[in-house]
């Protein structure tokens, strides 16, 4: 039987072409699901990012002092007087910082400790009618007096004249000694005189 060459050359090269075109169209379509797929996000996921409400920042624990010197050193003013419902009256200035203007016979301000200072929950209330000497910190945009470290700051006054008796107001927040610390004698509050308290004031400048 004859085989017509030039009829199956023309089968081969259509199929070879199909062939072609279909190995063509598979890549093309591979190519085009790439390029549809969504690139890998680095985003954190949108819960993350939504912010929380923080709580409002404590602030730290006031400062100790262990001598009456330290007191006396660090405070704006030092006085003795009488706790009144409006404020309190100065009857005498042991000692005051240069440009000062509190006199015997002032009335002055208090305030209390900032909010948000974890201490302020263990300080004690200057009530009316107490006779005390405050060792006190002024405030630098008002017209008003702070003790210093709360208790710290604070000598309960009774009797009279030099040897009137002065304790401190707090046992734990207290100082220990007039000059030099007394290790045994922390944590148990500090008793002297007004005279003494007088003295150690005198001597700082």
């Amino acid at each position: 039987m004859a085989v017509d060459l030039r009829r199956t050359r023309s089968v081969v090269a259509t199929a070879a072409a199909v062939l072609a075109a279909a190995a063509l169209s598979a890549c093309g379509s591979a190519d085009a699901d790439q390029a549809a797929a969504p690139a890998p996000s680095s985003a954190a996921p949108s819960s993350a990012a939504t912010p929380s409400s923080a709580a409002p920042p404590i602030k730290g624990k006031l400062r100790g002092y262990g001598t009456v010197r330290q007191l006396s050193e660090a405070a704006d003013l030092v006085v003795r007087g009488e706790v009144e419902a409006a404020g309190f009256r100065v009857d005498e200035v042991l000692r005051a910082a240069t440009g000062s203007t509190v006199r015997a016979g002032a009335r002055i301000t208090l305030a209390s400790l900032p909010s948000g200072v974890p201490d302020a929950a263990h300080m004690s209330t200057l009530e009316a009618g107490q006779v005390v000497v405050l060792y006190l910190a002024k405030d630098p945009t008002a017209p008003t007096f702070r003790t210093l470290s709360g208790d710290f700051g604070v000598f309960d006054v009774s009797g009279a004249g030099a040897e009137a008796v002065a304790v401190t107001r707090s046992q734990a927040m207290a100082v220990s000694g007039l000059l030099t610390e007394d290790p045994a004698a922390s944590g148990h509050g500090f008793r002297t005189t007004l005279g003494q308290l007088r003295t150690v004031a005198a001597q700082v400048r």
